[in-house]
């Protein structure tokens, strides 16, 4: 697909991969509106990337149908969507925190059904569009303090075949990413060894990736794509 033909609603897009990939699409011509959970944060990334955003929580279905409006309306059209908002939590299974539990899937699974929702019902009726999910390599394999966070990226890919499924005969392309550590504020939230840097990977191969993957021509797609770094 042309880049310079993109309208681009990215979710998580004031830091990290969804920065990354708002600043990389920008810069290849892409339409762009992000949006975060963070006031401060957004107004500071739609000045320095000049592009359109707003706040919105994606687990709460009112403020994810007002953002689709929004966006529609503010880059007069959308064709692509970037679920990439997510938060993470590590604990054993001993000590696990019932409420942080409950809150990694309603962000990471009720939030990315609900974003995709509303991007399904648009690209169903103009017949083209394309969902990129923001996985992780914990979606293919646990470790040890990952039952929430692991789990919540399994059934993102469980839901990315799903909708695979049902939008293909609308032209719709549903991919999925999975990067393995990435160093992001993510990382430190969530308590992950802070070590070798150097060797990781960043958020800017993240981005050049889900840009070679809308890169392509629509008459083909790359269902899912794991990004390792070589000698972490």
């Amino acid at each position: 697909m042309d880049i310079k033909n993109l309208k681009v609603l990215i979710t998580g897009g004031s830091s990290g991969i969804g920065l990354a990939t708002a600043r990389l699409l920008k810069e290849n011509g892409a339409e762009v509106f992000i949006c975060a959970r963070t006031t401060g944060k957004l107004e500071k990334v739609k000045e320095e990337l000049d592009v359109e955003g707003m706040t919105a929580d994606v687990s709460n279905p009112s403020e994810v149908k007002n953002l689709f409006h929004t966006a529609i309306k503010k880059l007069d059209g959308l064709n692509t969507v970037i679920n990439n908002a997510g938060v993470g939590y590590l604990s054993e299974l001993t000590e696990i925190n019932v409420e942080e539990f409950e809150k990694i899937f309603q962000i990471n699974v009720k939030g990315a059904m609900l974003v995709a929702q509303q991007a399904a019902r648009f690209f169903k009726k103009q017949r083209i569009g394309n969902i990129i999910n923001v996985g992780s390599t914990a979606a293919r394999n646990g470790f040890a303090r990952g039952s929430a966070y692991s789990g919540s990226k399994f059934a993102l890919a469980g839901m990315t075949e799903c909708w695979r499924a049902e939008l293909r005969p609308y032209n719709t392309r549903v991919m999925l990413i999975n990067p393995s550590e990435v160093v992001t504020d993510f990382t430190v939230k969530i308590g992950l060894p802070q070590k070798n840097h150097e060797n990781k990977l960043k958020p800017k191969e993240i981005a050049f990736t889900i840009l070679s993957m809308l890169k392509l021509d629509n008459i083909g797609f790359i269902p899912e794509v794991t990004v390792w770094a070589t000698n972490p």
